[in-house]
């Protein structure tokens, strides 16, 4: 078995570099790799956009999270799907304001915006908040990536941790080398399909296993209350009202103020390629979720009609993110070699944009790559891109010792803290006439999340109150309410700044 996944796994990387070719072949210089040439298909956008957007924790989070333990009063179900639908309103505010706003200022990276309407001490404070974020945020998601594939196939061989992390990153160094986005824009295609085939062929091998259609399922699942949707009790943590805003409000800062997210939609011929791009994926998230959730019913209609011990941690409790590795490597080779590709597709589209972003922003916002033109420009960018590489490693690598705690969980703290600030700029720029005495910002960006942090330590020991991801609207609003006190009426006969 484990020599059939490294066969595969070998064909799909060929894969990625033949469309790194075809994509790359008259296009190496820097236009290409930071702005796709502002040529790429929206269609072909909306639909890589969709392996983009689902990482590795939310490949095996989302079906494992249709599970319910016995004790457990709320979520589990469908209570996902309200937060998606959240999904697309958030899209909806970056199609409408967000998208205008960067295709009339022509922006490569999304902080020089905070640049033209705060100061250079604000841009590059934002694109320092997204640097944290992104590297942290996207190096854990592909470490889970590495993880699973590391315990279901490489330890059987006795190969050490640290060797597939270096295989994956070189892979995806190599292949973004030439044209980063331009490339990437094309590769999301083969991840994103990759990533759904994982889902449907495991869907449908369940579904001739237990001689059931997929109507049948859906019945069964609904008798069982796997497929409730909306949670109605206010006191529950996925209340779906709850779900719906944070839904809104992720979507608007981790993808919309998120450069890796936003770059793709900046290579559209134009703002209504743009606009459509969006609001398309918005709406295939939906049944692509949808997708995810039959999938996590069927994993438990399969193990309740066959009798499948779903797996368990030490205290005996059911590990909903390893139920779809486990029935996956138990019905058959190719369900197996079907997870893995879909798992290595859901690593390589969360990294490769992520590279080549956080080498965009660190060329325009901290090297001035749009503000003089330079001979050795190229060779920069590619010192650069190979750096993040490494940092990126370094991450997946020193992160193995504290893999404690569920991944998503700390992915989702990573975010809290690090988008809040940039929610916060934006919304006061967008906003607001006024004007930021901009040295004070890193100040303000900075004490924000620290406040945080400290609420969300002691408010459980002051009130009981627990914070999730709520957190993120508390920094940004705590940033908001610095960036008004460090402010100063816009002088009306010299105009605001330009937003």
């Amino acid at each position: 078995m484990e020599t059939t996944i490294l066969i595969c796994f070998l064909v799909y990387t060929l894969l990625l570099f033949v469309v790194m070719w075809f994509s790359s072949r008259r296009s190496a210089g820097n236009d290409a790799f930071f702005r796709g040439q502002r040529k790429s298909p929206w269609p072909v956008v909306a639909y890589g956009m969709i392996g983009a957007s689902l990482s590795g924790v939310t490949f095996m989070s989302v079906p494992g999270g249709v599970y319910v333990a016995p004790d457990q009063l709320h979520g589990g179900a469908w209570t996902y799907m309200p937060m998606v639908f959240g999904y697309v309103l958030g899209y909806a505010v970056i199609a409408l304001v967000l998208l205008p706003l960067y295709y009339r200022l022509n922006l490569t990276s999304i902080y020089t915006y905070l640049n033209q309407r705060f100061g250079v001490a604000s841009e590059k404070t934002g694109a320092i908040f997204f640097i944290l974020s992104r590297l942290l945020g996207s190096a854990l998601r592909m470490y889970l990536v590495v993880f699973v594939l590391y315990e279901f196939v490489f330890r059987a061989w006795g190969i050490p941790f640290w060797v597939p992390a270096v295989v994956f990153i070189a892979i995806i160094l190599l292949y973004t080398f030439r044209s980063g986005i331009k490339t990437v824009v094309w590769t999301d295609t083969l991840q994103t399909t990759f990533l759904l085939l994982a889902a449907v062929a495991t869907v449908v091998a369940i579904l001739n296993n237990l001689d059931m259609s997929l109507g049948e399922l859906l019945k069964v699942s609904a008798d069982k209350g796997y497929t409730r949707m909306w949670e109605t009790d206010p006191t529950a943590p996925k209340f779906w009202v709850k779900q719906v805003l944070s839904g809104m409000f992720i979507t608007i800062t981790m993808t919309g103020l998120d450069q890796d997210m936003m770059q793709k939609n900046l290579t559209c011929k134009s703002l209504r390629d743009a606009q459509k791009n969006v609001m398309t994926s918005s709406l295939l998230f939906i049944v692509v979720n949808i997708l995810f959730l039959c999938l996590g019913a069927a994993l438990l209609a399969y193990a309740g009609q066959t009798g499948f011990a779903l797996p368990v941690n030490e205290a005996g409790n059911v590990v909903p993110d390893k139920i779809f590795p486990s029935v996956a490597f138990s019905l058959s080779g190719f369900t197996a070699v079907c997870f893995v590709l879909g798992m290595v597709a859901a690593g390589y589209s969360s990294a490769d944009g992520t590279l080549t972003a956080l080498t965009t922003t660190f060329c325009y916002d901290f090297l001035g790559f749009d503000k003089k033109s330079r001979t050795h420009e190229l060779r920069t960018r590619r010192l650069v891109h190979v750096v993040f590489a490494l940092l990126y490693l370094l991450v997946i690598i020193a992160f193995r010792p504290f893999h404690t705690q569920s991944l998503i969980d700390t992915v989702f703290d990573v975010a809290g803290f690090t988008y809040g600030p940039l929610l916060g700029l934006y919304t006061f720029g967008l906003f607001s006439r006024r004007r930021v005495r901009d040295g004070w910002v890193p100040f303000i960006a900075v004490l924000s999340p620290v406040a945080c942090y400290f609420l969300k330590l002691y408010m459980p020991v002051w009130t009981g109150y627990h914070f999730g991801f709520e957190i993120l609207l508390l920094n940004g609003l705590l940033t908001f309410l610095g960036l008004l006190a460090a402010s100063r009426p816009a002088n009306r006969e010299a105009g605001a700044p330009t937003h």
